[in-house]
């Protein structure tokens, strides 16, 4: 049995390995894929981390990585299907029915946009349809970008453009935004934003680029295209919490409630980065957050043997 089982490889998880391995804490890293690195490998250019500005989101990812290895980090590949709570002694199951043996354990399985499923999204995720505005927005300067979706996120996501792209098409399916009454007041005030009412996404097409969507009017066959060059897509996210349903509690939208000292409402279970309840998903808030949840179980862990 090892003092920590980390789920998830991302920038928390690989925080938390390296900040774990210099505790002198034995542990373990379960990754659902041997590239592990997170959402952020996926993710063309990073120009917000803190002293590597311009660098490859794979690139940055592989950096991690190294960095968590160079710790003497343990890596164990597999999909975690269960985790229980024994009291000071927790249990993984990986999906192949392996089980693995805790003290603590910190869930740092991140979450995932949610998709649209329309022809276009996947062939070109990375270059021109993204997923976060405030990460990739700035290499849309002066260009037409189009943002799906109509809440909070996708309002806020257009206002932020506005500021620095030539023309925003906001497109939403309905005929009111559900985004709050202020966020809705600034979007109006935007003159280079236009909201493409009772409309869906149909297709993202280009060459190499994004070039065009496709959008068709609720109750109208006819379709109209425009020209864009980004597709910033704002529908929601999804956390990884599946298999920890019932362990741990969680919000009504699915994220494990945790506060800056990570700790869930079980006695020796953490979690960190995009898969806790937070304010702000980034790279740098994740870094963060596994720091903060080694603090935790060394906290823990010290009550326990005391």
């Amino acid at each position: 049995m090892v003092d920590l089982i980390i789920i998830g490889a991302g920038p928390a998880g690989l925080s938390a390995a390296v900040y774990g391995m210099r505790a002198g804490l034995t542990l373990m890293v379960m990754e659902e894929t041997p590239m592990g690195g997170g959402q952020v490998v996926d993710t063309h250019e990073v120009d917000n981390y803190l002293g590597l500005p311009g660098i490859n989101g794979f690139e940055l990812g592989q950096k991690f990585r190294q960095h968590a290895d160079a710790q003497g980090a343990v890596f164990q590949s597999g999909s975690v299907v269960r985790v229980c709570d024994g009291g000071d002694r927790k249990v993984v199951e990986t999906a192949d029915g392996t089980r693995y043996e805790a003290r603590t354990v910190i869930l740092a399985g991140g979450a995932k946009h949610a998709q649209l499923g329309v022809p276009g999204e996947d062939s070109y995720r990375g270059r021109g349809v993204s997923y976060c505005a405030t990460c990739d927005g700035a290499f849309f300067k002066k260009r037409d970008v189009a943002v799906i979706g109509g809440g909070d996120v996708a309002v806020e996501d257009a206002v932020y453009l506005a500021r620095f792209c030539r023309k925003v098409y906001l497109i939403h399916r309905r005929d009111s935004l559900r985004a709050a009454k202020s966020l809705q007041n600034k979007l109006f005030s935007c003159e280079n934003v236009e909201v493409v009412w009772n409309s869906t996404l149909q297709e993202i097409g280009g060459s190499d680029l994004v070039e065009e969507i496709t959008v068709r009017k609720s109750g109208e066959e006819e379709e109209r295209k425009i020209a864009v060059e980004g597709v910033f897509i704002a529908v929601g996210m999804r956390p990884n919490t599946e298999p920890l349903r019932g362990t741990v509690a969680c919000d009504e939208t699915g994220y494990i409630i945790a506060g800056e000292d990570c700790a869930t409402n079980i006695p020796g279970i953490f979690a960190a980065g995009d898969i806790r309840t937070k304010s702000l998903r980034q790279i740098v808030t994740a870094v963060a957050d596994g720091a903060c949840a080694v603090a935790s179980v060394e906290k823990y862990l010290s009550s326990v043997i005391e």
